[in-house]
C-alpha cells in the first residue's frame, strides 16, 4: 500500500465531505458479537459532544469527489478545477478497521460523488458496508449516503448492512434545485426515501411475528437541506421539513448554512457570510416541531416568513401570544407547560410529577432545571409572582433580550483532522 498516496486521498476526500452535516447517529442497536469488532449501540456518533459530555467521532469521507453532475453549490461539481481522488472499496475498509482499532473513530460515514451513474456508485458504497460486516465482522456504526436514482435492489442491500441511510434534498424547494442543479430530479431523491420508509415499516411488522428478522436501517434515515443558496424563506424550509417528518418518517432533517465556495451568478457572492445564526434558529424550530408539539404554521406564518434572529423561536412565539400567559404550573396541562420559555421537555416532565406532592414555587422551579431568567415572566404561582407586571410592559421584549445570553457562537465548525 502506498501510504503517501493514501494519505493524500484521505486529505482530499475528508475535506470534500465536511460540507455534509447529516452525520450524527441515534437509534442504532447493533450489539457486538463474540469475535466481532465494534458496537453501534452508542449514541450521538458525529464530530461533536454527546449529552453526557463525551466527544465522539467517525471516519467521514467521500468514496470519490469525481462527479458527473455540475451542481452550482457543490465544491465537487464537474466544472470545478479541484484535485480529484477516489478510494477503492478495500482502501475504505482498511482505513475504517485500522482507525477503529487505534481508537480514532467509532464508525464510518461514507458519501460519494457520482462515478458513472447512480447504481454504479451505490453498488460500491454497498460493497464497503457489506465487506465490513461480513468479512471484517465489524459491528460499529455505518452511515451510507443513498445515491438518488439508485435501484430498489441496491437500497435493500444497503439497508441490511448500514445503520442509517440518508438522501440529501440539498435545496429545500424543487424550483431551487432546478435553478442550481438542473441535471438532478427531485423524484430520484424521493424514491429511495420512500423505499427505505416502507422497508423499515415492514421490518417492524415482521419483528412482531418472527423472533429473528434481519435488521433494516435500524437507525432510520435522514436528509439535509442547504440554507441560503437560494431565496427560500424560513417558513418554506420548516414546512418542507415537517412534510418529510410526517410523510417519510425521517429521524432527522439537517440544515446547512451555505458556504460560498464558488463564483456563480446564480449563487450569493463569495463575500456573503455563512448564515450560521439562521441555521441555528432552524434547528431550534425543528426541535419545537419534533419534541414540543408545535406546528410549522405556529412557528411562522406568511405575514412573518423569517425566524427572529434576536430571540429563539419559542420565545418569539410567546411574545406574539402574550394573551395565553401567565400559565399556572399547578393546573396547566403538559403541552402548555412545554410552551413556557425557559422550560424544556425534561423540566416539564419533572413539573408534572412534582406538583402532585407540593405546591411549586420559584425555588422549586430552579431546582427542576428551568431557565428562570426567562420562565419567571410567564408563570403564575399560587402564592403570586411579582414578575408578571412586566408582561404588559411596552418594553417587555427589550427586557427579555437584555437579560438573556445565547450559547450560540458564530463560528464555522471544521472537519476534524485525522493526522
Amino acid at each position: 500500500m502506498n501510504f503517501e498516496r493514501l494519505k493524500e486521498k484521505l486529505e482530499i476526500l475528508a475535506d470534500a465531505a465536511k460540507y455534509d452535516v447529516s452525520c450524527s447517529s441515534s437509534g442504532g442497536t447493533r450489539k457486538n458479537k463474540k469475535g466481532g469488532l465494534g458496537d453501534s449501540s452508542v449514541s450521538g456518533i458525529c464530530h461533536t459532544y454527546t449529552e453526557d459530555g463525551r466527544c465522539v467521532s467517525l471516519l467521514k469521507i467521500l468514496l470519490t469527489n469525481h462527479c458527473i453532475y455540475d451542481c452550482a453549490y457543490c465544491v465537487s461539481r464537474s466544472s470545478n478545477d479541484v484535485k480529484r481522488a477516489a478510494f477503492t472499496v478495500e482502501e475504505v475498509v482498511d482505513l475504517t478497521i485500522n482507525f477503529y482499532r487505534r481508537n480514532y473513530i467509532e464508525g464510518l460515514f461514507l458519501s460519494s460523488g457520482i462515478f458513472k451513474n447512480a447504481d454504479t456508485t451505490m453498488e460500491r458504497l454497498v460493497r464497503v458496508a457489506k465487506k465490513l460486516r461480513t468479512e471484517e465482522n465489524f459491528n460499529g456504526y455505518i452511515h451510507l449516503k443513498s445515491i438518488p436514482g439508485a435501484s430498489d435492489e441496491l437500497m435493500q442491500e444497503a439497508a441490511l448492512y448500514a445503520d442509517r441511510l440518508s438522501v440529501n434534498l440539498e435545496i429545500p424547494t424543487e424550483s431551487g434545485l432546478k435553478l442550481l442543479a438542473p441535471e438532478k430530479n427531485r423524484q430520484d431523491m424521493l424514491n429511495p426515501m420512500k423505499y427505505i420508509q416502507n422497508g423499515i415499516a415492514q421490518y417492524k411488522d415482521e419483528k412482531k411475528i418472527f423472533r429473528k428478522v434481519p435488521k433494516f436501517a435500524p437507525a432510520g434515515q435522514s436528509t439535509q437541506m442547504i440554507v441560503g443558496a437560494t431565496n427560500e424563506n424560513d417558513l418554506q424550509i420548516i414546512k418542507v421539513a415537517d412534510h418529510f417528518y410526517k410523510n417519510f418518517s425521517l429521524k432527522r432533517v439537517y440544515y446547512s448554512g451555505y458556504v460560498p465556495v464558488l463564483e456563480d451568478k446564480r449563487l450569493p457572492s463569495l463575500t456573503t457570510e455563512v448564515p450560521m445564526l439562521r441555521e441555528n434558529r432552524l434547528y431550534q424550530s425543528d426541535w419545537l416541531m419534533r419534541f414540543y408539539g408545535f406546528k410549522a404554521e405556529e412557528i411562522l406564518d406568511p405575514g412573518m416568513p423569517f425566524l427572529d434572529l434576536e430571540v429563539d423561536p419559542k420565545l418569539s412565539w410567546a411574545l406574539r401570544h402574550l394573551h395565553q400567559f401567565p400559565i399556572n404550573l399547578q393546573t396547566a396541562d403538559y403541552q402548555m407547560i412545554l410552551r413556557i420559555p425557559g422550560i424544556g421537555v425534561k423540566t416539564a416532565q419533572k413539573i408534572i410529577q412534582a406538583r402532585r406532592f407540593q405546591v411549586l414555587n420559584m425555588d422549586h422551579l430552579k431546582k427542576l432545571g428551568a431557565a428562570i431568567n426567562r420562565a419567571k415572566y410567564f408563570i403564575d404561582f399560587n402564592a403570586g409572582n411579582a414578575y408578571l407586571k412586566y408582561l404588559t410592559d411596552k418594553n417587555f421584549r427589550k427586557l427579555l433580550v437584555g437579560g438573556s445570553s445565547s450559547k450560540f457562537h458564530n463560528q464555522f465548525s471544521q472537519q476534524l483532522s485525522l493526522f
